[in-house]
Order: structure tokens, then sequence, then C-alpha cells
């Protein structure tokens, strides 16, 4: 029988299910206020009806309270939106958990970009010796943040997992208990997770999903694609931020970093030492059992740390483990060899580290940091710098960075940063020493922009007693002005003798960070994406000059607006010019649940990845390379995107706006994440101190979604005054690039509502800034059907857009009363009302509604 389309699978196994399990949600008792439950449709089809008579927030909540109520009291008032936010979250879970469980019906499994379609295409274009030889040297590492967008904790997880489950099995029994209890659950924190508790949280990840899908796909690719063969390649690599990125995050301590190291090692052992288990009660023949309990018994030693314990290390597993297979296939005919090279693999893959600990630390930190060791070392004598070493040029000192010797203690250091600084390089070398050198071998510096930045980390590194260091030193280019001078700020590095050495000893091999989230926040959609991608062509080009292996490592959101989207389209469109051995990026918020958060699609989306490597790189990609024409197209394109955007920025309502009509401030306040949600803490407020998620986010709860495409309306606009609109169609139909930006960018269109805040227009201080934002939203969406052709957003992927829109349907409400309570805090700050305690609850209202529209939105940040 024919597989029905995509969308008919969605409507039958996601949308149908969802209106039964939640026609049975919404009539469960869960607290005093009688028919909850029942009034939320009603408040649902008030919103819905009012905004089409274009109706504000503040109507359409009074309509339904004269409606359905009779003359109810402020208090009760605010109880039942508050029941309707509760309730609002909840449907939020429930559809994520029957889209999760319906992940395997809805996507194909073995579709494009997966590991048998590869195969098979391999072997029929005669190409499966070339895509050996790729996958021999060929990684993909994607890396869990912690930054705050995932907030579920531990308890709402477990329900998420079970209802997947019980929906799988259609156990209605089952279901109604848990979202029973699921209405019981509490969501949110009253108190901000420590980074300690956020690693934790996303170990959960790597120890229920990552571990088996990651072994599962190198599997496959041991046994189908090499045959049983062995290859020298782990293949997928996890990378891990929780307890080592420190950038802007003052309760990252050196004690955290130790502590998280030491529970990603214990957690690896303890799912090793479950395999173990298994594997014996196979393997019940010869000798064998025995060696197996051998490991068995150490594993569980060593992850329980018993004083009597032998270490044991990465190399005694495999070389144990590797001594019973070659016994298990010489005297036992093989029997259950696939389970144990199961193992091996594992082992392979994750180590004794699971998955590497970055650190991370910003370029601002590091000069302060090293300023203060030159004078602290000189007070003290040490004559490790010259004393005039201050007020040298930059150029005299890069010199004396080259050259520095010496041997730091941190104990000597009064200023908390700089101690704090050199205890986590030293803290590198004890996780090293403890877990391998795999687990903890990364210092990544944001905000890099020229090379002192860099040769200021990679002497304080040496400094701590390390002259040949096991650790990479990683720039992290953001912003526009960065990006464009990557590649001349390499150069120097690479010329520089002492860090080339330093680059021979790593296997020549530099990796690059871009910031995407960053990157967009200061120069708009289309500048960010073509200046990273420009970046990326001219560092490709300078390594390769001096035979550098260079590998990018994107710093990637969710959203459209910090890199996201559609990411294995990306990859697969980048072409020739961009190294392509490795695909490196970050994950975070609810893009790590979304995406990898079972089994099924944690397997499906690492398997796209490395589809897009394998794409990329056996298709044939200089159809992907740029015409002349159509480079000076999109050069031009992302110039006038720029400048747009650089004017909307400078506009003299931008940043009170955000201010005072968004929820920028509140994410502060709803204790998702470790780290501040600004850089300083002053009181007024700075564009360059404001963090990418708020900001993008707070631009999603406006449902105005303006960092994904404002800017591409009015350059696109510019070619069609200049009757030249064609030339935009001719890179749109050329390159695969420029149509997975678009692409991307029609995804934040499709995200917003301007019907929520039209209010707005009506403000005498911010009506006329709102009008520019919707006329930019305006123009982008008529340009982009007349570039495609489509008559409506995302027409091409029905599926994805069906999931948006019963998501944004879910939350309509949940929009709603945010919108009221931020427009009775305006009012009440215009009144100089001094009533606090109205104003408290609003601005509660207001904190506890960013939850269900943040994870509705699965990748708002």
């Amino acid at each position: 029988m024919a597989r029905k389309p995509k969308i008919e699978r969605f409507n039958e196994n996601v949308l149908a299910k969802y209106q039964i399990y939640n026609s049975i949600f919404m009539t469960l008792p869960f607290d005093t206020i009688t028919n909850t439950g029942v009034l939320l449709p009603l408040f649902k089809d008030v919103c819905e009806k009012g905004y089409n008579k274009h109706k504000n927030p503040t109507e359409i909540v009074e309509r339904f309270f004269k409606l359905y109520q009779e003359n109810p009291s402020e208090k009760e008032k605010h109880d039942l939106l508050f029941r309707f936010i509760q309730y609002i979250e909840r449907q939020v879970v429930l559809f994520d958990a029957i889209e999760d469980a319906a992940f395997p019906t809805v996507n194909n499994m073995d579709g494009r970009g997966t590991l048998r379609s590869i195969k098979e295409e391999a072997q029929a274009k005669g190409q499966l010796g070339e895509l050996k030889e790729y996958l021999k040297r060929f990684k993909i590492r994607p890396t869990l943040t912690a930054h705050p967008t995932q907030f579920y904790p531990g308890t709402v997880l477990g329900i998420i997992h079970d209802l997947d489950t019980a929906i799988r099995a259609n156990d209605l029994s089952k279901i109604k208990k848990l979202l029973a209890q699921l209405g019981k659950t509490a969501f949110f924190k009253k108190e901000k997770p420590t980074p300690y508790d956020e690693a934790v949280s996303l170990i959960w990840y790597l120890e229920n999903v990552f571990y088996h899908s990651a072994s599962a796909i190198y599997n496959y690719v041991h046994e189908n694609i090499f045959e049983g063969e062995d290859f020298d390649n782990d293949l997928i690599n996890l990378g891990f931020w929780p307890g080592g990125d420190r950038d802007g995050n003052p309760f990252v301590t050196t004690e955290t970093t130790l502590k998280v190291a030491k529970r990603l090692r214990k957690t690896v052992l303890i799912n090793y030492y479950r395999d173990m288990r298994n594997l014996k009660r196979r393997i019940t023949f010869g000798n064998l059992q025995d060696k197996i309990a051998v490991l068995e018994t150490a594993l569980y030693d060593n992850f329980y740390y018993a004083k009597t314990a032998e270490p044991l290390s990465v190399d005694t597993l495999m070389n144990g483990l590797l001594e019973i297979k070659e016994e298990l296939i010489a005297e036992h005919q093989s029997l259950f060899l696939e389970e144990l090279q199961d193992i091996i693999n594992k082992v392979k893959i994750f180590g004794f580290h699971f998955a590497t600990l970055d650190i991370r630390q910003d370029s601002r930190v590091h000069h302060k940091v090293l300023t203060n060791i030159v004078e602290k070392t000189n007070e003290l004598g040490l004559r490790i710098f010259p004393e005039n070493y201050l007020s040298l040029s930059e150029e005299e000192q890069i010199d004396v960075l080259t050259k520095v010797e010496g041997k730091l203690d941190p104990s000597v250091f009064d200023e908390d940063i700089t101690r704090a600084t050199v205890e986590s390089i030293y803290a590198i070398k004890t996780i090293q020493a403890n877990n391998g050198e795999r687990a903890a071998n990364r210092y990544i510096i944001s905000n890099n922009g020229n090379e002192l930045n860099v040769l200021e980390t990679f002497a304080m590194i040496r400094l701590c007693d390390w002259n040949m260091p096991t650790v990479d030193v990683i720039p992290l280019f953001e912003t526009v002005p960065d990006l464009k001078v990557a590649d001349k700020v390499m150069e120097t590095l690479y010329s520089n003798p002492v860090y080339m050495a330093h680059l021979k000893r790593r296997g020549m091999k530099q990796t690059i960070m871009l910031g995407f989230s960053d990157g967009t926040k200061d120069g708009g959609y289309l500048m960010a994406n073509w200046g990273i991608f420009k970046a990326k062509e001219a560092l490709t080009e300078v390594s390769r000059k001096y035979d550098v292996k260079v590998v990018f490592f994107d710093g990637r959101g969710g959203p459209p607006a910090r890199g996201g989207g559609n990411t294995n389209q990306f990859y697969a469109s980048l072409g020739p010019t961009v190294e392509d051995e490795e695909i490196q990026l970050t994950v975070q918020g609810q893009t790590i649940s979304s995406n990898f958060g079972t089994l099924d699609s944690c397997q499906y989306n690492l398997e796209q990845l490395l589809g897009a490597g394998v794409e990329n790189e056996l298709t044939n990609n200089e159809a992907n390379l740029f015409s002349v024409e159509n480079k000076q197209t999109m050069q031009e394109l992302a110039d006038i995107s720029y400048q747009t955007y650089v004017d909307f920025k400078n506009h003299p309502k931008f940043l009170s706006y955000l201010e005072h009509m968004s929820t920028l401030k509140y994410y502060g306040k709803a204790n998702i994440g470790s780290r501040p949600s600004k850089r300083n803490k002053s009181a007024t407020l700075d564009f360059g101190d404001l963090r990418a998620i708020p900001f993008v986010g707070s631009w999603s709860q406006l449902k105005q979604n303006v960092p994904g495409f404002y800017g591409v309306g009015t350059a696109l606009q510019s070619f069609e005054d200049k009757g030249e609109f064609e030339k935009v169609v001719t890179l749109y139909k050329e390159s695969p690039f420029f149509r997975a930006l678009i692409a991307n960018s029609m995804m934040s269109l499709t995200k917003s509502f301007f019907e929520l805040t039209a209010y707005m227009k009506e403000d005498s201080e911010y009506g006329a800034f709102w009008d520019v934002i919707h006329d930019e939203y305006l123009l982008t969406k008529r340009l982009l059907f007349k570039l495609t052709g489509y008559t409506e957003l995302m027409q091409n992927e029905p599926a994805g857009k069906a999931s948006i829109d019963i998501r944004e349907n879910i939350v309509l409400p949940l929009l709603t009363i945010q919108q009221y309570a931020l427009k009775k805090i305006q009012d009440i700050h215009r009144s100089k009302d001094t009533d606090a305690s109205n104003l408290e609850i609003y601005e509660k209202m207001v904190t506890r509604s960013l939850f269900g529209n943040i994870n509705a939105s699965r990748n708002s940040a």
C-alpha cells in the first residue's frame, strides 16, 4: 500500500489524538475552581472571534468575563486567568508527548538523509568506497548548552516520557492517570537552578537518549556500511557546556566544573555497568563469564569510587572487551557478538567522559584577568612579564605573550575573577587526568575580535604549568565586524611560530566558533548568515594555505533568528568552498527536547546531520557554488538588509519599546536558567549587554519575530524597485544556501501574529514604531510569496506548518492573558498607581505565561 502523504499521517496520528486526549484532559478536576476546563474553550473562542473583529487583549478578556461570569471580583478574575495558564502549559506538554510518540510514523525513518538512504544512494551511484573513506574522517558534534529556555523540572520530563510510551500503546487508562498527575505537578521553579542543576537535567538526555541513539547509528555504520570491519573514527562526539560555560555566568565555579565532570564520568560508567550485566546474561559459556564479571566489578567499584578499587582506565576496559571478542570469535562461533560489539562501540564513542566539557569565557574578561596577572606578578617580583608590558603596543604585547614562561599560583591573586580563571585552566588538567583528554580539551573565547584575544588566553594556559597544553584554543567570532576580520586574525596566528608549533602538536587542526545568535542580534538575519558564510569561505582558504584543517563550530540557537530552523538543509547547501569534515553546533533550550528528546527523534536528527555532511561531500556540490552574478546579488541583499536593520536598531524607541512593551525584563524573573539575562547589573538597558536569548525570545513572545525577517523585505524591494527582481529569482533557483535562508525566514513569519499587538499602534509613544515593524512584516511576506510562487507561508512543508498552527492555536489564550497583563502594568506605571499588590499580580502573570509560550514554539530562543 502506498505510504500516505506526511500531512495525512500528521493529521491522523497527532491532530486527531490530541483532540481526543485533550477532551479527556479538560474534564479532569484539578482544583477548587468550578468548570475551569469547560471555561477555557469558551475563552479561546472569545479570543479567536475577538482578533477577527480587531479587538485588543484587554477588550477580549473583559468580554469573556462579561459573557461567562457574574460580576466576578478582581481576585476571582486573576485566579481564573492563572488557572487558564496552568491548563494551557499542560496542553502544550500533552501535544509534545503526542507528537513525540507519532514521530516515527509521521517522519520517514528510512527517508532522505537517513543512514539507509545514504547507503543505498551511494551503492546506486557506485560511491560506496568514497562513502566509507569519508566516514573514516567525518564527524558530527552536537553540543548541549544550558541556555535558559528549557525549564521543565525532572518530574515533568518523566511524565512526558511516560505519556509518550502510553500514547504509543494507546493505553487510555494510563494516559488518564498521567494527565491527572500532569495537572497536579508544579511546572515552575521558585528558585533559579544552579549550573550543576542544569548539568544534571541535561545529563538525563545523555544517559537516556544519546547513549542509545548515537551507538545505534555507529552500530549501523559499522555493520552495514563497513560490514563489521573496524574503522578508526568515533563518528559522533558529544559536547557539553553546563558547568564549563563561564561567559557571563558568575555562578559557574571551578568546583562546579569538577563536579560536573565527575557526574559525567559516573553516569557513563553506570550505563556501561548495566550493559555489562545484560551481556553476562547472554554469554554464559566458557570462561568468558568470569572475564565479563571482572570488568563488571571494576565498573561498579569505579563509579561508586570504592576505596579498595583499582582505578579503571578506558584502555583497560577496551582491552578487556577486545580480549572477550577475540575468544568469542575464535571459540564460540561469534555467538552474541553483536551485543558485545555494541558495548565496544559505546566505549569508543563515549570513553570515560561521556561528553566533552567545554570551558568558555569572554575575551574582555581575559584581558582584565591578564592585566591583573601582569600587575600582581610584577608586584611579587616574579619577572614573568616586563615591567612596562601594559604600556607596550599590541604587536609588542603579542611578542611577549608568545615567549612568556612561568608558573601561576591561583592562591596569590586577590581578584576573584583572576583566581577563578586560573583555577579553571588547572581544572582542565585535573579532568583530563581523571576522565581522559577528550573529557575537557577545548577553551572557547567568546567575543573574539583579534589575535591578541587568542594569545592572551594561550599564554594564560601555558602559564598554568602547561608548556605543551593538550587543549585547543577556540576563538568565537560573533559580531559582523569581527566576522569580517576573522581570516586576517587567523592568518596572523598561523604565521606565529609558537602558535603554529602548538597546532602541529594538535594534529594541524584549528576549531573556530561562529556565533549565529549574536551575529543576528548585531547585524540582522541576512547579513548574519551571509557574513558567516563568507567568513567560513575566507577562513577555509587561509587555513588551506597554511595546511591547517579548519573545523567550524556553529553557535546556533533554536529559531531561524538564532541560526536554527532547518539546520540539516543548511549544512547540505554549503558547497566545496567551505571545509566540511566536521559539523559542530550548539543545541539548546527546547530544541534539545524537541529534536533529541526521544530515541526516535534523536536518531533521526543525528542521521540527518550525518546525511547533510555526506550529501555536501558526495553529491555534485559544485552546483552549490555561487556564480559571480548570484554572489553579487546575495551581497547586495545582505548589505541593504544590514543597513535597514541597523537603522531599525538606532530608532530612538527601539530599546525602550523592548523594555516597556515586551517581556524582556521578565526572563530574569522566570528562574529558568542560572545565567543572568544581561551581562551587567546596571539599571539602564544597554544593547551591547543584552543576551541573544531574551532578546530573540522577547520578540517571539510578542509574536513579532523581528530578528528572523527584519530587513529581508526591504532588501527584496530594492530589486523590485529597480526592475531587477529576476536576479533574486535566479539566486533562489540556483542557490540551495539562499533557499535554506528563505525557508527559515518563512518559519519566523509563520510564527508571527501581529493582531495580538495591534492595539500598540494606537499608543501615543510607540504606535509609529509598531507600524515600522508591521510594515516590514507585510512587505517581507508579500515579496517572499512573489519570490517563491507560494500563496501561503511554508506551503512546501504542510506538516511542519500544521504543527506550528496547532501550537500557536493552543497558546492563543495564553498570549492574550500575557498581553492583557502587560497592558495593565503599562497603565499602572503611566497612571503612577501606588497599588503595588496588583502590579505584583500582573508581573507574576506575565512571568508565568512565558513558560507555555516558550515550549509551544519548541525553538523560540
